[in-house]
């Protein structure tokens, strides 16, 4: 039965970030939309505001909820935690509230509020890739990892990350 509900927590987890992922990207083009002159901002609003309406409450709010019973339901099944699944926990409870911050957003650009630039909205895509790497590290390498080594290699992946940003932003240019 384990190995059941492992998977379905992982199929979940997947869907999830997959919403994570893209629900960011769609605000994006829906901030940058905004910005475009009529008639072309009225179409791509009204597109853009369907298409995240479905992928937010059809993929990524069923995937959040999915993936927080069958996570708790798993380590019920697997006992004690370990060190290496609390600060996992961590991470999570902080992704939760990142995706709590995105139904901010969501909400506001629903309501034609736009209070972030595109440009800013990129750099918020990327929070979900810092937890994608930080909680993969913590359970494939668990306490094979050295803490000191891990929290500098999550800093030097932030760095990276956010240097290819702003080549990306220049390129643009």
């Amino acid at each position: 039965m384990y190995s059941y509900i492992k998977a379905l927590h992982i199929i979940f987890i997947v869907t999830w970030f997959s919403g994570l992922f893209y629900i960011v990207r769609l605000f994006v083009y829906n901030a940058e939309a905004a910005e475009k002159p009529e008639p072309a901002r009225s179409i791509l609003l009204d597109q853009y505001r369907i298409m995240i309406r479905r992928l937010w409450f059809g993929i990524t709010w069923p995937s959040a909820i999915l993936t927080l019973i069958f996570g708790p339901w798993m380590m019920y099944m697997y006992g004690a935690a370990p060190t290496w699944l609390l600060v996992k926990i961590g991470f999570v409870i902080a992704l939760y509230a990142y995706h709590f911050s995105l139904h901010a957003i969501f909400r506001q650009q629903s309501k034609g509020v736009f209070k972030y630039s595109g440009q800013q909205l990129r750099i918020w895509n990327e929070v979900a890739t810092i937890f994608l790497v930080a909680i993969v590290m913590l359970v494939v390498v668990k306490q094979s990892m050295s803490w000191v080594w891990g929290l500098l290699g999550l800093f030097c992946f932030v760095i990276a990350l956010m240097s290819a940003i702003r080549v990306y932003k220049i390129l643009r240019k």
